[in-house]
């Protein structure tokens, strides 16, 4: 069974991550800016790649720009 991997935005705190932690410690629980995760400033074109490259889930608070580059992708499949 694959075990589901989440990537935190850099908008949202690191404290969800602990709390995720805390609930379930056999998550694999990721920020922006983490050795293995994209860097902080990454676009977010380049952060859906990323998670389509690496089987993760966003979490993220951007309702700004993420939305719209999320929809270019579902559009252009």
């Amino acid at each position: 069974m694959a075990r589901i991997r989440y990537l935190l935005d850099e908008n949202m705190s690191h404290g969800v991550r602990d709390q995720l932690l805390y609930h379930e410690p056999t998550l694999r629980v990721l920020c922006i800016g983490d050795d293995m995760a994209p860097a902080l400033g990454t676009p977010d074109p380049l952060i859906l790649d990323w998670l389509e490259k690496n089987d993760y889930i966003l979490i993220s608070r951007n309702r700004k720009t993420m939305p719209a580059h999320l929809n270019q992708g579902i559009l252009s499949i």
